[in-house]
């Protein structure tokens, strides 16, 4: 198709997305609302389920106890048809809010610090622009919304496994993140290994407890403990190459209760982020020899149990770059930056080793963005313009992907 056809087709979502802005912000502050952690959606599932039925939407049956599918079929149809789908998660984060807005989290301990709650709302406008321009479209949309992508081990994989892509065989996915310091009307991406692998580290200290007095009668797990933190977190600079980004994080440590006392046992947790399989392995290996070897040196027992989460979030290069243009031609270039990796993880990385796609980071920020305003804080507070541009956004973008001259 033309590239006049295009630019009309743009602005025509630009006015529809203006249109609906204010039911988009509606729907977005009563989730807000009614935050729900992972996998207890259920609320959520049902604001979702209602809204797209309204929108002459009828989602699929189930594959898991919470969350909703739907699919957007095209009028256009022809031998080899197209699916791209568009997902956002929906769960919240165990936090108490702290912002002083009139919709704030109604529950206490349970806060949409994440932007999830916008994520929603976003994709949910983009149903809504695109159950109007069927005629448009060349194949078909899969409305993806997940639940618990803020606790292991996610909703990605278990929608994965109980064949969602099997089912609607997409030829690319797409989902998207609000950043506060990527500012309002502008988009990132990045090529290749955007986001980290993530695994949790569990350490157990196990010594003999005794008179604080007379520590030589004691074996001291707390020293041992200091020990190990050193040791471990000195493992990147001395196993990692030095390109290669890595972290290794204790970040909680726990023993003992009186100052005259040595426990007999320390407790410690930690994280640990890598961005790729052959780095993740070696640092794990090295990781449960240090805290072995270190331990015994000091007359103690040490042992980690490290819970594997989420891999590494590979953006497929060349849809990247084709997304990059489509986000260029809506926004304009100025408003498409490049990023840089980021060491936080996403569980949309298990959709993108099963399928093309790739993940970006939409601007919530403005120029007076309080530092406080990040995310997983309780005072995150995402600048809601976001919505307008992010529903139209996804609905562009599926609209031109699904271009027989785009989806190959």
């Amino acid at each position: 198709m033309s590239t006049e056809h295009f630019t009309a087709l743009a602005a025509r979502i630009r006015k529809r997305a203006a249109e609906i802005f204010p039911e988009v912000i509606a729907l977005r502050r009563d989730i807000h609302l009614h935050p729900e952690l992972s996998y207890e959606e259920v609320r959520t599932t049902a604001l979702i389920t209602d809204y797209l039925l309204g929108l002459g939407i009828t989602p699929e049956p189930p594959l898991l106890e919470t969350g909703v599918v739907a699919i957007i079929k095209g009028e256009h149809s022809s031998a080899s048809r197209s699916v791209v789908a568009l997902r956002a998660d929906i769960d919240a984060l165990p936090l108490h809010e702290e912002n002083l807005h009139d919709f704030c989290s109604l529950d206490s301990g349970k806060m949409h610090a994440c932007g999830h709650d916008m994520h929603t709302a976003m994709l949910l406008g983009a149903a809504n622009i695109l159950a109007g321009m069927k005629d448009q479209l060349q194949g078909d949309v899969l409305l993806v919304f997940q639940p618990a992508e803020e606790k292991a081990p996610g909703g990605a994989k278990p929608l994965l496994d109980a064949g969602l892509f099997k089912r609607f065989n997409p030829s690319l996915i797409i989902g998207q993140h609000c950043f506060s310091n990527v500012e309002t009307g502008k988009v990132a991406l990045c090529k290749g290994s955007f986001m980290a692998a993530t695994d949790e580290l569990y350490f157990t200290v196990t010594g003999q407890g005794g008179h604080a007095s007379a520590p030589h009668k004691a074996a001291d797990p707390v020293l041992a403990a200091a020990h190990i933190i050193t040791a471990a977190q000195h493992l990147v600079s001395r196993v990692a190459p030095p390109h290669e980004p890595a972290v290794v994080s204790i970040a909680s440590i726990h023993g003992g209760n009186a100052p005259n006392v040595i426990p007999r046992q320390v407790t410690m947790s930690g994280t640990m982020r890598t961005m790729n399989e052959e780095l993740r392995s070696l640092i794990q290996e090295k990781l449960r020899q240090t805290v072995t070897h270190v331990a015994e040196g000091l007359g103690v027992e040490g042992e980690v149990e490290i819970r594997k989460g989420y891999p590494v979030l590979y953006n497929d290069p060349a849809v990247t770059e084709q997304a990059a243009l489509i986000c260029s031609d809506y926004l304009g270039s100025d408003n498409v930056l490049n990023s840089e990796p980021i060491m936080t993880a996403e569980d949309f990385a298990y959709y993108l080793q099963e399928c093309p796609g790739t993940f970006w980071q939409i601007g919530t920020g403005t120029p007076l963005t309080e530092k406080a305003n990040t995310l997983h804080s309780p005072t995150f507070n995402p600048e809601e313009q976001t919505l307008e541009i992010g529903s139209g956004l996804l609905a562009y973008t599926a609209l031109r992907f699904l271009d027989a001259k785009t989806v190959s």
